[in-house]
Formats: structure tokens, sequence, C-alpha cells
């Protein structure tokens, strides 16, 4: 499940808002009364929702848009006055009074785009640089010379060991080109 963050100057906001939401079903990461704080609680994170008012002591929501890395998404919770005339990319917006349907409404939305973007950057192929398409490829000269293999059969047995030793292809690659050479 996708990460959540509350962060709102009042530590009673933060509380309540931190309830509701573990109330419904969704586990919260941290809650945090400050900007600085709420940066440092993305550490170790891969993503998430950032649930949050419009400012804070140190910071206005827009700063911490862009201190938080793009993998996290913004929910402001803030009155019309407050918000301004355009929001930053990756906010999104909740009118003041709250009501928790929204609420959780907009965060299931958010964990869904969430899930679906973690699972289309899995599904990417990895991009490799020269040296690592190198390595792939000297390793599988070898394999092709040394055992008579066709180049797929080369190319699949790297594969399969990879996968026995849970490396990737290019640590794997490097090995067999040190065994074998």
């Amino acid at each position: 499940m996708t990460n959540i963050i509350v962060a709102f100057a009042k530590p009673e906001d933060a509380r309540s808002i931190k309830n509701i939401i573990v109330k419904n079903g969704f586990p919260v990461t941290a809650v945090c009364s400050s900007g600085a704080q709420t940066i440092s609680s993305l550490d170790g994170l891969h993503g998430g929702i950032i649930v949050c008012g419009s400012r804070f002591g140190d910071m206005l929501y827009s700063e911490l848009r862009e201190l938080a890395p793009r993998e996290f998404a913004v929910l402001l919770v803030a009155s019309a006055r407050r918000v301004g005339d355009a929001l930053p990319e990756g906010v999104r917006w909740l009118p003041m009074p709250l009501m928790v349907h929204d609420l959780m409404e907009a965060l299931y939305k958010l964990d869904e785009e969430q899930t679906r973007r973690r699972r289309l950057a899995r599904q990417k192929p990895a991009v490799r640089n020269e040296t690592d398409r190198q390595a792939i490829t000297q390793a599988k000269e070898l394999l092709m010379a040394r055992n008579n293999m066709t180049e797929s059969e080369a190319h699949r047995y790297i594969q399969k060991c990879s996968m026995d030793s849970g490396s990737s292809l290019v640590e794997t690659a490097q090995k067999l080109i040190s065994l074998m050479t």
C-alpha cells in the first residue's frame, strides 16, 4: 500500500486527519508539523502521498512540492483563498471544510495512480549504457565460441544464470567474463 505522510502546522489538525485516514483503512507512515520534518520523513520511501495544509512555520506547500521527490503526490487541504490561482504540478486540492468522504475518495484515487505508476515502472525494460551492452555481448560471444551456442541460446543461458543467482544480467555477464578469461 502507498506510504501516507500527514503534515499540518498544528499537531492537533495532523492527528485528526491521521485518525480519519487510519479509521478508513490506510496506514499512515508519519505525522509531521513542519516542512523540514516532512522532507526528512520521505527519506527511504519510494513514493507515496503527502496530505498537508497550505503553510508550515518554515515553508509553504508549493516549496514542499518542489523539495519532495516526484514519486510523491501532494494532497493539499486548505481554503480556496489560501490556494491561489494555479496549483503546482503533482498537487491535488481539497477545499475546507473537509468532508471525510472527499478525503477518502481523493486518497483512493491517488493510491490507484501510485500503484499504476509503480506497475508501469516495473514493466519498463532496463536502460543499459554502452559498457553494460558490451559486457553482455562479450559474455555471449565467449559462450558461443566455447560452448558452440547460438546467440539466443547464449542470451538465455545468461538470463537463466542471472535469475538463479538473483543478480542482474550485467553482473552475471561480468562474472562469466571473469570466469572464462
